[in-house]
Order: structure tokens, then C-alpha cells, then sequence
């Protein structure tokens, strides 16, 4: 099992699933939400859709499935982070609750590789170096006490300094 750092695109890994960044609606908006949907197409909106109709929204913490459509990602998992409030709002916790929420689908699909975002730390504002902390720690216990099939944790950076940040969380 391994843990590692890439400064890239996401919607250009090919993994078993990456997982979204996704906001509450489920239906795309700005940042990676956004990028995945417009690489992925129309089949993960309808997907989408499909679940929203279900179950209604997606709440904070939350994470649902869909296929990945023109990813070469086989499958999406969309969580929802947090909007960052001082933490006075169990945001950390909440951002916890996205990585495992996250992986266990993954496990359970019995996938082996999975690529995150920095979830939370861009329009949500959430503190990059406690968010790689939270996301750093939670995936390795997951590794530890609850993974059956997942061999590989990718945690794909958008920029630099959230590259440098897991890097040094990872040593």
C-alpha cells in the first residue's frame, strides 16, 4: 500500500476512482467540481442527477458514486467538504469525515487506487496546512484499520504549496 504526493490534473489520472470535490447540489460548480464534470461529460451530471433525485442533496461530509464518463478514471466519488468558519463549525471533523466517507465506498467497490483533490482548501477556504494534516492522518488510519483492496492513495495537488505541504505531512 502506498501514499503519494503529484502536483497535476486531476481529471487526467488514471486511477480506479478520483474523488470530487463536489458542492452540496451535485451538479457542478467552480474549481474541480467544475473540471470534472466538464472532462467527465454529460453521463456523471445525469448520474448526478439520478441521486439527487433519490436522496436529495449531498450533505457536508457526505460522499455518493458515479461512473467517471470520459475520465480514464473508472468511477467519481463526490464528498462534499467544508466551508471553513474560524472551525467553529466541526469543520474538521467534517473533513474527516470526507476521506473516509470516500474510502469506504472505494473499499467497497473493491477498488484498488484512488486519487483525492485538496479537498476544501480552495473556494472553501479551508487552512491548507491543517487540511493536509486531517487528510495526510485519516487516509493512513484508514489504511491501518479498515482498507480490504485499496493499494494506492493518490493525493493529486493543484498547485505548489499544497504539493509541498503533503509532502512534508507524508515524512
Amino acid at each position: 500500500m502506498g501514499i503519494q504526493i503529484i502536483k497535476g490534473d486531476i481529471t487526467r489520472i488514471n486511477v480506479d476512482a478520483i474523488v470530487n470535490a463536489a458542492n452540496s447540489s451535485l451538479l457542478g460548480g467552480g474549481g474541480v467540481d467544475g473540471a470534472i464534470h466538464r472532462a467527465g461529460g454529460k453521463q456523471i451530471f445525469e448520474e448526478c442527477q439520478k441521486i439527487r433525485a433519490r436522496q436529495g442533496k449531498c450533505n457536508t461530509g457526505e460522499a455518493v458514486y458515479t461512473a467517471a464518463g470520459c475520465l480514464p478514471a473508472r468511477y467519481v466519488i463526490h464528498t462534499v467538504g467544508p466551508v471553513w468558519n474560524e472551525g467553529n463549525k466541526n469543520e474538521k471533523d467534517l473533513l474527516r469525515q470526507c476521506y473516509i466517507n470516500s474510502l469506504r465506498i472505494a473499499d467497497k467497490l473493491e477498488l484498488k487506487s484512488v486519487a483525492f483533490p485538496n479537498i476544501s482548501t480552495g473556494i472553501y477556504h479551508f487552512p491548507k496546512n491543517e487540511a493536509s494534516e486531517i487528510a495526510i492522518n485519516t487516509v493512513q488510519y484508514f489504511l491501518k484499520k479498515e482498507n480490504k483492496y485499496i493499494e494506492t492513495i493518490l493525493f493529486v495537488c493543484y498547485d505548489e504549496e499544497n504539493e509541498q505541504l503533503y509532502k512534508n505531512k507524508l515524512r
